[in-house]
């Protein structure tokens, strides 16, 4: 089942559950909606598809593969709409939904959720929805649909979690759901049907065009085994706000792998079926105790990026740690929270779980990964599309003076120049030194839970567990949603460029916007220099959602991640003792199911000891001034425990 929560608890709890319910109360028919849509002139038409055409020519990374894979030309089309725009007059000219489907339609027909058409107002910041979430799960006789959250204050006849959907709007759900997928970008099939599903009941208008449909009929089998219909008008509503400001010249900004669907999306969700999420942020927001806690649970300062808990398998106990998101300002405060949470959970198998989660801020993503291994996280390399555009962009902001430093990209853009090579040689977009600033905080076994819905920071997270080889990848799809690029939008391309007079970008009209995938990401370790855009993260087992996972808070699916994680064992080093005696230091090392330790004494190496019941003294002659020890521990010849200690 989706992660969300719908308690009906005293307090802040009841309070978010009546703010929502106004909120929602407040929303609009799709029809009084569209009245005040459509304002945009024939010039503002041209002029947002020369803006298109700089962004798909100039910038964007993936053209090349895009047009092999998918056998499309996205700025070929661009050229002819923009000729069809020359000859029409505004008497003449379409309705300007059909503008909006074209111009989506090609932007979709790369199936990059990074590089998107974005609707002008009063679609921005807007969702349709319905009352509901719809989820899919398999068994013997194939997948079934079925309701799993209902939004506050909205009741109808035997229509209640657990009811299974059979028609929509008349046609057989399934392909309902397949017609669905078929308007989405994803880059595979499992993604495109994932998106299929949400979006029968949660449509970001930033993204997507408003339903065509004013309302669905929706055939369903309730409990009782009675089939019944219900009608059911989509609705208008503010969505809550983005956690980032992604057009802001800022880090945060130039590092982001978002897919903006799913983080819309992902918002709307809240909004409509999580009050308890609400409830805690407005509880830290003014610094009042949070909302009881569910047993198992731990409590954060951050309800809408984690979930930490304690679950029951039939394997044991084990931690479980979900991220919805990466997308935060600040990737420091987010690896600290994370190594905090972590730290409270129990330290024999731990759960991480990235399912839904659409991505972020790209440092967050790698700087975690450093927690859960001993190994050196090499962060993933980026690339830009070699254009004089993108040149002018990167020495432009060579020096890193703005805050934003592209000098490494460079030299290989203007050698670019005369060798025609299509990409710049690859840089990591994350620090390498932040990605392994606080090494290995968690010593057992790690397993990690992708779907279809997993998107670009995440995506990038999900290959750099598989490519340290931290432990196995458990995908409820047969693929991540492969999305592998760093995105900026229209607005931060203009702002890098502010001041240039021969500057391609102008301001786009009455809030309309772009993004593009600017710089893709390469594979590291055994799959280096492979691109992860189209070809996403593979799980090394694949487990197909059960009722029983819907309805009882994913029980099999952790069962089989408890499978995964009981026979591997945590490998734990520490230093018991510490003491400094004429300028020598002795420690006294423990450890579990590590078999030799290298010392290391302020990053230097000093002494390699086999242990005997898993303990050793080490003496280290000559360091007086020794201020850290790095224990790397080893079993069989395999590095399986790194951990640094203070001196005293």
């Amino acid at each position: 089942m989706t992660d969300l929560t719908d308690d009906r608890t005293p307090g802040f709890i009841q309070h978010a559950a009546e703010s929502v319910r106004d909120h929602l109360a407040a929303s609009e028919t799709l029809s009084s909606f569209l009245q005040g849509a459509g304002t945009l002139t024939l010039e503002e038409r041209r002029l947002i598809v020369d803006q298109a055409l700089v962004l798909l020519d100039q910038n964007y990374v993936h053209l090349p593969l895009k047009t092999a894979m998918h056998a499309v030309n996205p700025v070929q089309r661009l050229r002819v709409l923009r000729r069809r725009l020359e000859r029409q007059k505004t008497h003449t000219m379409p309705p300007e939904w059909l503008f909006h489907a074209e111009m989506s339609e090609i932007f979709h027909s790369v199936r990059d959720l990074h590089t998107n058409y974005l609707l002008p107002e009063p679609f921005a910041g807007r969702i349709a929805f319905l009352p509901f979430l719809v989820e899919q799960y398999t068994d013997g006789q194939g997948p079934h649909f079925m309701v799993t959250h209902v939004a506050e204050g909205f009741s109808a006849p035997g229509f209640a979690p657990g009811v299974e959907i059979t028609h929509w709007s008349g046609i057989p759900i399934s392909a309902a759901v397949d017609l669905n997928a078929a308007r989405f970008a994803g880059s595979n099939a499992s993604a495109r049907r994932s998106r299929g599903i949400q979006s029968l009941t949660v449509r970001p208008l930033r993204i997507h065009l408003p339903p065509f449909e004013e309302w669905v009929t929706v055939s369903y089998v309730d409990e009782s085994g009675t089939q019944r219909e219900l009608r059911e008008n989509w609705r208008i509503v503010q969505n809550l706000p983005p956690m980032v400001d992604a057009d802001a010249i800022s880090t945060a900004a130039v590092a982001q792998g978002l897919d903006l669907d799913g983080d819309e999306a992902g918002r709307a969700k809240v909004l409509l079926f999580a009050p308890r999420v609400i409830a805690q942020e407005q509880a830290l927001q003014a610094d009042a105790p949070a909302p009881e806690l569910r047993r198992g649970e731990i409590s954060t300062s951050m309800p809408k990026v984690f979930k930490a808990q304690q679950v029951e398998t039939s394997s044991g106990r084990f931690g479980h740690i979900r991220i919805f998101t990466f997308g935060v300002d600040d990737p420091v405060a987010f690896l600290r929270e994370f190594v905090r949470l972590i730290g409270q959970l129990p330290q024999n198998g731990l759960i991480v779980d990235v399912r839904d989660n659409g991505g972020g801020h790209i440092h967050a993503a790698e700087f975690a990964l450093q927690v859960l291994t001993p190994r050196r996280i090499t962060p993933e390399p980026v690339q830009f599309i070699n254009t004089p555009l993108n040149l002018r962009i990167c020495r432009r902001h060579q020096s890193g003076a703005s805050g934003i430093d592209l000098g490494a990209w460079v030299p290989s853009l203007e050698q670019a120049m005369e060798t025609g090579a299509n990409f710049s040689s690859a840089f990591p977009l994350t620090p390498e030194e932040g990605a392994n600033a606080v090494g290995q905080q968690y010593f057992g076994p790690v397993v990690l839970i992708t779907n279809a819905r997993c998107y670009s920071a995440t995506d990038i997270f999900a290959a750099g567990f598989q490519d340290h080889r931290i432990g196995p990848v458990l995908g409820t799809d047969e693929n991540t949603g492969a999305g592998g690029a760093n995105v900026w939008t229209h607005k931060l391309l203009s702002d890098l460029l502010a001041g240039d007079g021969a500057t391609p970008y102008v301001p786009l009209p009455k809030g309309a916007g772009m993004r593009v995938s600017i710089r893709r990401t390469l594979r590291v370790g055994a799959l280096s220099g492979t691109p992860v855009e189209d070809l996403g993260v593979v799980p090394d087992e694949l487990h197909r959602m059960t009722r029983r996972d819907l309805l009882e808070d994913n029980a099999d699916l952790f069962d089989q991640a408890g499978l995964l994680l009981k026979d591997r064992k945590p490998h734990t080093v520490s230093v018991t003792d510490a003491v400094s005696v004429n300028g020598s230091v002795h420690l006294k090392v423990k450890a579990a199911n590590v078999d030799r330790v290298d010392v290391y004494v302020d990053q230097r190496p000093c002494a390699s000891v086999d242990l005997t019941d898993g303990q050793a003294d080490v003496t280290v002659p000559a360091a007086p001034t020794a201020r850290a020890a790095r224990l790397d521990g080893f079993e069989a010849g395999q590095l399986v425990a790194s951990k640094t200690e203070r001196i005293p």
